[in-house]
């Protein structure tokens, strides 16, 4: 007697339906005001200087703080979604968010501050993993390449609009608005999770990791902590004292201690073992790289118009805004793509569209045209709207549906940890090249465009590394493995309540 097959097989739509676009608008809210914030910020420094009365070392730890809360509280979210559930947790996370964004613009003392800002960092970090989990759930293997690329919405233009939106509060307004426009928004997420999110069933029975809590999430802080302080080291011509290099290589050995004990023990706090999955490594591998070179890249084109060109924060955002218009042409696309056609046949097409692009920044000079520099930056956006979700879905889709919210916890760190030597790497290199001696009588606005120059170059380098492992993403259309890890059946949607 033949079996039938399981009704679940036939549960997700084709199309991208209401209930699954009202889930994907919720995620997207909680996206936007985590990603802003990690921008939003950097051009409110100056303003603490003068609020607080601090040194520019001292409100830095406005920024640094943040990051490391993200990286402590990140390993913790896989477990959590299992073992509460992810609607709860993420509930949990956008009031964390907001309220420590409501203490910000309350407090009084720059100490205060960096205070609410780990509060901040606490509900931030679990916001992208779980929205990620959720969407992956709620969407089904067809269609998750489409809600992964609205998701990717927020996470390419955060970056760009960061510094947009917080040169124009600033200016219109005070810096206690880059904190208080994320009431309004947060209050609007946390109805609507209520209303729309999926309920889902936590796992009573999934034990925590507690020894490898104790080495993850203080190793991922001092290493980001030893990374973060080289990059703003680079930025204030500083040198890199012990604490600098002491807290990256304690953090380094931290997480290696985690990875022996993570592939030793049968419950981990972070699953290495998914790397068994061919198609899982090569998309982190492939990610991991495009981070590098994308996040530090980023870091440079503000600084080129406000160093060299003399611009405004608000005029410098502005100038690289058409890079965000090029993302959200192909974005789209790129989910539809990702769903229908290997992304090995895409992704590697895109990333060269984006080093095209990034090429014109490598001959940059003082009076380079705007008109070339904001049209490359457009063709920039182009590519890379095409090259991080689909890399991203390729990864999730390889997933079984109980291992989704470990795996899109994976992800998260591997890009906090990208992100951050990206920017790190970039920053020493430009210091070192505005620092050096000139060999001649040389125009001191050319020189540092040269350096500049220079420093594009190396970034450019890097997004052509990222050609190497997605030339491995996968080339034939492969069945996604987003099933039941119990019996193979294709995991049931999780559905409206």
């Amino acid at each position: 007697m033949t079996t039938p097959a399981p009704p679940a097989q036939q549960a997700y739509p084709e199309k991208i339906d209401g209930p699954v676009l009202k889930i994907a608008g919720v995620v997207v809210l909680g996206a936007i005001m985590s990603i802003l914030d990690i921008t939003v910020v950097s051009v409110a420094l100056p303003a603490f200087q003068s609020e607080f009365d601090a040194s520019y070392a001292t409100v830095a730890w406005t920024m640094t703080a943040y990051t490391l809360a993200l990286a402590t509280v990140i390993p913790l979210t896989g477990w959590a979604a299992d073992r509460f559930g992810t609607k709860r947790l993420y509930l949990t996370a956008l009031f964390l968010f907001t309220a420590g964004s409501v203490l910000c613009a309350a407090a009084g003392s720059i100490e205060m501050l960096v205070a609410f800002r780990v509060l901040q960092g606490l509900g931030g970090g679990m916001l992208a993993p779980l929205g990620m989990t959720i969407l992956t759930r709620a969407a089904g293997p067809d269609r998750i390449g489409r809600l992964m690329a609205v998701l990717g919405i927020p996470m390419l233009l955060g970056p760009i609009s960061g510094p947009i939106l917080g040169g124009w509060l600033i200016d219109v307004a005070s810096w206690h608005w880059i904190f208080l426009i994320n009431l309004p928004i947060g209050l609007a997420a946390l109805v609507f999770s209520q209303l729309v999110l999926p309920k889902d069933e936590p796992s009573t029975t999934e034990p925590f990791d507690v020894i490898g809590m104790l080495l993850l999430s203080p190793g991922l802080a001092l290493f980001l902590f030893g990374v973060s302080s080289i990059a703003e080291g680079g930025e204030e011509g500083a040198s890199f004292g012990p604490r600098v290099w002491v807290s990256a290589t304690v953090g380094a050995l931290l997480i290696l201690a985690f990875v022996l004990h993570a592939l030793r023990t049968t419950k981990p706090l972070i699953d290495l073992r998914l790397f068994r999955n061919r198609r899982l490594t090569i998309a982190t591998v492939a990610m991991f790289v495009f981070v590098i070179a994308f996040m530090g890249a980023g870091l440079l084109f503000p600084s080129y118009f406000l160093q060299v060109r003399g611009e405004t924060t608000l005029m410098a955002g502005l100038l690289i805004a058409p890079q965000g218009l090029g993302a959200m042409v192909t974005m789209p696309l790129a989910g539809v793509l990702a769903d229908r056609v290997p992304i090995g046949r895409t992704v590697p097409v895109a990333l060269l569209v984006m080093a095209a692009g990034f090429f014109a920044f490598t001959q940059v000079g003082a009076d380079t045209s705007y008109w070339v520099l904001c049209g490359s930056l457009f063709v920039m956006g182009l590519g890379m709207g095409g090259t991080m979700m689909p890399i991203m879905t390729s990864a999730l889709k390889s997933l079984s549906n109980a291992e989704v919210a470990r795996g899109s916890t994976l992800v998260n760190i591997v890009q906090q940890i990208g992100g951050s030597i990206g920017t790190a790497v970039l920053s020493v290199v430009l210091t070192n090249q505005l620092t050096a001696t000139p060999s001649g009588p040389v125009d001191p606005q050319e020189f540092v465009a040269d350096g500049f120059a220079t420093t594009f170059t190396v970034a450019f380098v890097l997004i052509l590394l990222a050609l190497i492992p997605v030339a491995f993403l996968p080339r034939k259309k492969e069945e996604s493995h987003l099933l039941d890890s119990e019996d193979g059946a294709v995991a049931a949607p999780v559905l409206m309540h």
